[in-house]
């Protein structure tokens, strides 16, 4: 994967940022800290600007979340009320107030989470699916998007820049931090998901 993405930018450098950072934004797994560390360096030795590449990979990070973000107002709050009235529902013991509860927590606290997740390896992109189901103004989504991708985008390519050949290096305590990331969410994914199950059980008994 990391030989195909180096391909791509020196072949076809800010449109392969572009093109790369689109797909990696629909496409999680696909490591932006690569193509972000990668272009910096590339940078360096070339003609190519980091203006230019900050620019390219902030473009390609906003239109694909404009496809998540439509994505998830496709699958929006009523077509999911109407998958929890089904088995699916039965299944895992969801409500139509437990969808309203969700909306309801994202309308408060999605600006904030639209531009920080940002920073949170495959959350920064997933994050536009809820934007978009629960309808979150256009406007807000766009500029929560566009600056919290900016920032990232800066980083990384300017680190890039300023270490030349050692980018690689960057990339290896970035591994760390994914994982740590990673590890972090799992454990708080399954402590949101106990404690739903223990209040679900504890208002039946009631």
């Amino acid at each position: 994967m990391q030989q195909f993405i180096l391909h791509i930018i020196e072949q076809f450098g800010y449109f392969g940022v572009f093109f790369l950072i689109l797909i990696e934004n629909v496409f999680p797994p696909i490591p932006s800290e690569v193509i972000l560390l990668f272009s910096g360096f590339f940078s360096s030795y070339t003609s190519l600007s980091v203006f230019y590449m900050i620019l390219a990979s902030t473009l390609g990070s906003f239109l694909g979340a404009i496809i998540l973000y439509y994505i998830g107002k496709i699958f929006n709050k009523e077509r999911l009320k109407k998958i929890v009235n089904g088995r699916l529902g039965k299944i895992l013991f969801l409500k139509e107030k437990d969808i309203d509860k969700a909306d309801e927590w994202f309308d408060n606290k999605g600006n904030k989470s639209v531009f920080f997740c940002r920073f949170v390896p495959i959350v920064r992109s997933l994050i536009s699916i809820p934007a978009g189901m629960s309808e979150m103004p256009m406007g807000k989504f766009i500029i929560y998007t566009i600056c919290g991708s900016m920032i990232w985008n800066t980083v990384l390519i300017c680190l890039g820049y300023r270490l030349g050949s050692n980018w690689e290096y960057v990339l290896t305590i970035l591994d760390k931090y994914q994982m740590l990331v990673i590890v972090i969410l799992v454990i708080i994914f399954g402590y949101v998901i106990i404690k739903f199950y223990r209040k679900k059980r504890k208002s039946k008994k009631i």
